[in-house]
């Protein structure tokens, strides 16, 4: 049975400990990392969340205590009082390998079965039993330090939103379903029966209304959760920085923005991010990088090689091109005395996986092979050679498709997974704003053009004119911040003119009615004096996760969610009673029918 601490304070953290400390008598409590037994001598390492420290017995001084100790195993929960002392054997490898205490006083405060797991950071024990025995994973020194490093960013960002004007504002959990981009997470309620809540994709128009209540700087650190399927750097539930200003425009919002991550990073990490970061328009990172959310840590940028193959002939290129789209490639730099036939073919199979209808070759070795060389003249080459800058020893990738929209993120993903395969090392930190997204997108199955962002999003003043006559040219006052190639947050100045915004939901074919019934609280606030804001919202998890260098985002979360949505530990989502069904106007019988 556990003893109890009676009138036993813990005076020290074991990690805490150092060699200033020889002489005092301390007080440390912790988990049992490992026990060695050399005879006479017995050393057991004492774990808590600062780090651990080796506590010494000595079997000729005190059997009794030296019997007591010997009977504890790997995780029992001790409290140890004695004097530190510095030790015989440095170990300079860990930060308290100056001293151990010399116990004179142990006392065992809970017992542990054998656990399913050994808890140490190499640990080679699939994730799937881990996360079930989450709270021990937990133990685990590298993940007890992200959880805590994570704890340090979230202070820095009250800290630092606070001494700018923000107000800390919490808004509602329970909300009105607005069914805009991701599925909601619906809650029955059990007094309005048949009517439902959702849990808030994000705080969007709650932080837009307190800009009407005045409030005029706003920031959270919000609870959100979104419906969608899982991967490395998306969990069902998320936590994001999220901040609205009045009376601003999008510089003002840049700087806010750089301000925070330029001191967050040299708080936690002694990291200096240069700013102002460098920005790039939505158009000019599609183009280069094929995506809006590039890794600018290397190169391999897309290139046009549309003027070069103009008239050539292989049709793949020329059908494209007349059909109004492009022919675009990129360069594999050295990679021919790396990469063969098979090497290629599987980055060919990778991006016909992507969707790519193909992808044409060329391996400029010693003896250069190529699909589609023999269709061409060697000055037709020779020009998409230079277009291209591929030299002697590269391999290009080339794509054609009348549809740029396509084409563009196809080579982008094959771009990141060359340079995967290739190894190609991606050191530190690259931040950068994107700018002037298409407020409009065109989906080609439909027919209709569709907001990129949400309908609120401001338009740029020299677009204006061809809101209706080309939709395709108007960009939006809307701007993401990346980081390594994951984005980091969206923002955007919000429409604030009753006119305009009218407007807007005609060109999306919502009429009024179907805008008061989505939006009509928002509506109805700006007619009373709205004042011109924007706002962004950084998400924490994945922030946390790069800055750590962390493979997923359950590194860096306490409790998560794995690919389906559950969490092991608890074994949730899980059946609830057919009464608790029943109160809330649901039938049993009916949700058994859909399993």
């Amino acid at each position: 049975m556990a003893e109890l601490l009676g009138t036993d304070r813990r005076t020290h953290y074991c990690g805490d400990l150092r060699r200033e400390h020889a002489g005092q008598k301390v007080c440390v409590m912790g988990w049992v990392k490992k026990r060695r037994d050399l005879g006479n001598l017995m050393f057991i390492d004492l774990r808590d969340r600062s780090g651990f420290v080796q506590l010494a017995f000595d079997d000729t001084t005190d059997p009794a205590l030296f019997e007591k100790a010997s009977g504890c195993r790997n995780e029992f929960v001790l409290c140890a009082k004695g004097e530190v002392r510095v030790r015989s054997s440095i170990n300079t490898e860990i930060p308290t390998g100056e001293v151990e205490i010399l116990v004179d006083e142990l006392k065992v405060l809970g017992e542990s079965e054998t656990p399913p797991f050994e808890i140490i950071d190499d640990c080679k024990t699939g994730e799937d039993v881990r996360l079930k025995y989450r709270y021990l994973d937990l133990r685990r020194s590298k993940l007890q330090q992200n959880i805590l490093f994570r704890h340090r960013v979230a202070k820095v960002t009250r800290d630092y939103f606070d001494e700018n004007g923000f107000v800390e504002i919490e808004t509602p959990y329970l909300i009105r379903s607005t069914p805009e981009g991701a599925r909601d997470y619906l809650v029955p309620s059990r007094v309005h029966q048949g009517s439902f809540y959702a849990l808030p994709q994000s705080p969007q128009l709650y932080k837009q209304l307190s800009m009407v209540a005045g409030f005029d700087r706003y920031f959270q650190i919000a609870r959100c959760f979104r419906d969608e399927d899982l991967r490395a750097d998306r969990q069902p539930e998320f936590t994001q920085i999220d901040l609205e200003m009045s009376f601003v425009d999008m510089e003002d919002i840049f700087k806010i923005a750089e301000g925070y991550i330029h001191r967050l990073f040299k708080e936690t990490l002694n990291v200096d991010i240069p700013i102002p970061l460098p920005r790039y328009t939505y158009k000019e990172v599609m183009e280069r990088f094929g995506s809006d959310k590039p890794d600018m840590r290397f190169g391999m940028e897309i290139h046009d090689l549309s003027d070069a193959v103009k008239g050539c002939g292989f049709s793949v290129f020329t059908s494209a091109l007349e059909e109004g789209g492009s022919v675009r490639s990129i360069v594999l730099k050295g990679a021919a005395d790396k990469f063969g036939r098979k090497d290629i073919d599987k980055l060919v199979d990778y991006a016909k996986g992507c969707g790519a209808k193909g992808v044409a070759w060329v391996r400029r070795a010693e003896q250069t092979s190529s699909s589609f060389a023999k269709f061409m003249t060697e000055d037709e080459m020779n020009r998409i050679y230079a277009a291209a800058e591929c030299d002697e020893g590269d391999i290009l990738l080339v794509m054609a498709d009348a549809d740029e929209n396509k084409l563009l993120p196809q080579l982008g993903q094959l771009r990141l997974e060359a340079a995967n395969r290739l190894g190609i090392k991606r050191e530190g930190y690259s931040f950068l704003w994107v700018v002037e997204f298409p407020f409009f997108e065109y989906d080609r199955e439909s027919g209709e053009w569709l907001a990129m962002h949400h309908p609120f999003t401001a338009i740029m003043d020299d677009c204006l004119p061809y809101l209706e006559s080309d939709k395709g040219r108007v960009r939006a006052k809307c701007y993401d911040m990346v980081l390594n190639g994951i984005e980091l947050s969206s923002g955007s100045i919000r429409i604030t003119d009753p006119v305009l915004q009218a407007k807007i939901f005609e060109l999306l074919g919502l009429s009024d009615e179907e805008a008061h019934a989505k939006f009509g609280y928002l509506l109805d606030a700006f007619r009373y004096g709205a004042p011109p804001h924007g706002g962004m919202a950084l998400g924490l998890d994945r922030l946390v996760m790069q800055m750590l260098g962390a493979e997923t985002l359950r590194d860096v979360v306490a409790f998560p969610k794995v690919q389906n949505a559950s969490e092991l530990m608890t074994g949730c989502p899980a059946e609830v009673p057919e009464q608790a069904l029943r109160d809330l106007g649901l039938h049993p019988d009916q949700i058994a029918e859909r399993k």
